[in-house]
């Protein structure tokens, strides 16, 4: 392990340079001591992190969590999730909102909320538009799954409609409402737009905050919105950093250059006995999962024995170690603990069991394995990949690592960007979740081949799983339908299951953030200390 550790600090020492040299955050007044932090969050300016850069604020394309940081202060849901640690929602665009039947919601929106650039009150017209374009089979937008068994919206008034299911849909008040896909768009200034979607440019605008400017890789800056008429926003300004790598972000948070990050697993104890002054660290659980992927399209990964001979050699316990610092624990799946579908313990358990793995690549007959590992630049992510290269070369498996930047790594599945999927063997792979398991299984489906599904699993009985646990209220036998998912996805040798790390974040005691019950921003209604 002292080489890796080696490799580790070596590549955080370059990223270091790197940022030191690129980015427009570190500059004079990064020597000034942690007590002049109050510079930053003075009711002016808030400065935070995300971990990458945006993709597309376009609610039908977006890519998770980085740009609903955007959206969620741009644009506004029928209802927002509620800051705290316990899951719940709060009205938004809504003055009411009510499911009246297990396959309709009846809603009235607020009189005072408009869009920017001229394009008027918004209106049930733009709920309708704005739901259904997700779901049309048109626009083949990635976050259909998210809108479950929406039928249609149908207009009853200026301002009052009602969401209708074609069955009833259990994840619609946890996902579909107040996560991405609840996003209200203008229906005039999209149909005006080229192609009918938007791009980096919002188009129009209706919360408290408004996109001011983009700088790509660079940051992304919120302005207040001069024609908001709900509450005040506490900062005239949000500045939003894309920083790849929470060492490089916790250099920034240290140099008051940022009011809050995430923390690096491995800087927890450090910012638990000793935090940097006038700063507060909290930990929350986290709902990201990652895990070891296979693409079950490529030639060299045909062979079962062979995947399953990865999974065996593969040990979460040095991961957890040495990626991790003892911080995560070992996952059973893509569900986490506490949600319906969480399973007790994996198929293949967390330690690698060397003599099985061996045994299992002698039944494949494979001779001379040499395959590749894609990963992520950051560096808990490197650290996984050198282990799990170690791994495999104890059964005499080569590997090959593959780091890429942020924005080369998203692409690498996606068949709408080209053909590189086809030279994906193993993936190590993060996302994010929201408090429903059926988003965890909506991107592993036959339908999300080549959008979100890397490996290119395919299983009718997942899929119908899947459709069935959504339809499904009573949570026993949702449970028992998400954990038999699980053993598919497992079963096909395709995947590795490693952690649902943890979400520890350190902000300045200038402000009061708000946070989801796993930890993640709602920039949207952090407020000044």
């Amino acid at each position: 392990m002292k080489n890796l550790h080696w490799l580790k600090l070596k590549n955080h020492s370059n990223q270091r340079r790197r940022f030191l040299r690129n980015s427009s955050l570190l500059a004079a007044a990064s020597t000034l001591p942690f007590s002049a932090a109050n510079a930053y969050a003075d009711g002016s300016t808030l400065r935070v992190r995300s971990y990458s850069d945006m993709q597309s604020l376009d609610p039908a394309f977006s890519s998770g969590v980085v740009d609903e940081e955007i959206q969620g202060p741009i644009y506004n849901k029928l209802v927002q999730y509620k800051p705290g640690r316990e899951w719940g929602w709060q009205l938004d665009a809504a003055q009411m909102v009510k499911q009246v039947s297990d396959t309709r919601i009846d809603f009235a929106l607020r009189d005072d909320i408009g869009f920017s650039n001229g394009f008027g009150a918004m209106t049930a017209e733009d709920v309708k538009f704005s739901f259904e374009r997700i779901i049309s089979s048109d626009l083949k937008s990635s976050n259909k799954p998210d809108m479950g068994s929406l039928s249609h919206v149908e207009v009853t008034g200026e301002r009052t409609g009602t969401v209708v299911l074609s069955e009833p849909f259990a994840p619609l008040w946890s996902i579909a409402l107040p996560y991405i896909t609840g996003n209200i768009v203008s229906k005039k200034a999209v149909e005006k737009a080229d192609g009918g979607r938007i791009g980096t440019d919002p188009l129009a605008e209706s919360g408290p905050y408004r996109r001011h400017e983009w700088k790509p890789k660079e940051k992304t800056v919120l302005k207040r919105n001069p024609d908001w008429r709900g509450p005040a926003p506490a900062f005239d300004t949000i500045e939003i950093y894309p920083i790849d790598d929470e060492k490089i972000a916790e250099i920034a948070f240290e140099a008051n250059e940022l009011d809050y990050t995430r923390v690096s697993i491995d800087s927890v104890q450090r910012y638990r006995n000793n935090p940097p002054a006038g700063a507060t660290l909290a930990e929350y659980p986290s709902l990201f999962y990652v895990w070891i992927g296979m693409n079950l399209d490529n030639a060299q990964l045909q062979n079962k024995k062979l995947r399953q001979a990865i999974q065996y050699v593969i040990d979460i316990p040095s991961i957890l170690e040495g990626a991790y610092h003892g911080v995560a624990t070992a996952s059973t799946g893509i569900i986490a603990p506490g949600l319906a579908g969480h399973r007790a313990k994996s198929i293949v358990p967390p330690e690698a069991n060397i003599e099985k793995a061996q045994q299992l690549l002698a039944d494949s007959g494979e001779r001379n394995v040499s395959l590749t590992l894609d990963v992520i630049n950051k560096s808990v992510y490197t650290t996984i990949a050198q282990i799990v290269q170690a791994n495999l070369q104890q059964i005499g498996i080569n590997l090959e690592i593959n780091v890429h930047e942020a924005g080369s790594f998203w692409s690498l599945g996606d068949e709408s960007k080209g053909e590189q999927w086809k030279n994906v063997q193993l993936i190590l792979n993060r996302f994010s979740m929201t408090p429903d398991p059926y988003y965890a299984t909506s991107w592993f489906t036959q339908e999300q081949v080549g959008v979100w599904n890397w490996e290119r699993f395919r299983s009718q009985e997942f899929d119908d799983l899947h459709k069935k646990a959504a339809q499904e209220f009573d949570v026993a036998k949702r449970d028992a339908m998400y954990q038999r998912a699980q053993d598919l996805l497992e079963e096909s040798g395709a995947y590795r299951f490693i952690t649902h790390e943890a979400t520890p974040v350190v902000y300045s005691n200038t402000i009061r953030p708000a946070f989801r019950p796993d930890g993640l921003p709602l920039f949207r209604y952090f407020k000044r200390a």
